[in-house]
């Protein structure tokens, strides 16, 4: 568990949040400014290392506190690509959660510009082009370290070819602030 206490009330908080769907009693969670705050987080939950949900939000819009609590849920119950968590998965489930910044546009003319101006590990990237639209985590570079790679699972996220560029694709990043259960 973190020792600062904004993560460690975030964790608690998603834990909690999927922790009620069984009626488990919630743990106690310190009262943190940042909670009653706007905020746009993600939360992301892992079996032995591996992806079991993920869920969250790209705009600050309710605060942090509910943003969080109602993305862990839908990260364990209702992310379409897993079924439902049990009850009996929950104790070996590690939750992550991560606070987004404001995004910001990321204007480029090309699919090469944009590959050189990423920052790989640093980045987090909305990728809108029509009706469609993907992100990736930050987190994602740590699987995906290769610029050109990162940017055609993206795009592959979204709908779209891997070697898709048009003019009409909208770039935007931004930052996260991350803790994760041990």
């Amino acid at each position: 568990m973190p020792t600062d206490p904004l993560g460690s009330a975030l964790l608690i908080s998603a834990r909690n949040a999927i922790a009620a769907r069984f009626g488990l009693p919630p743990k106690a969670v310190t009262s943190v400014p940042e909670l009653s705050a706007p905020g746009a987080s993600f939360v992301t939950l892992t079996q032995n290392g591996q992806l079991r949900g993920c869920i969250g939000s790209l705009e600050a819009e309710r605060p942090l506190a509910t943003d969080v609590a109602e993305n862990a849920f839908a990260a364990a119950f209702r992310d379409w690509r897993f079924p439902p968590l049990s009850e009996q998965e929950l104790p070996r489930t590690r939750v992550e959660v991560s606070l987004l910044t404001p995004t910001e546009p990321f204007p480029v003319d090309s699919e090469e510009e944009a590959l050189t101006r990423l920052r790989p590990g640093i980045d987090g990237l909305i990728l809108r082009c029509g009706r469609h639209r993907a992100t990736f985590l930050p987190q994602v570079w740590e699987s995906l370290p290769e610029p050109r790679k990162f940017m055609a699972q993206l795009k592959l996220k979204a709908g779209l070819a891997a070697d898709f560029w048009d003019p009409e694709i909208r770039l935007a990043r931004y930052g996260v602030r991350k803790w994760k259960e041990t």
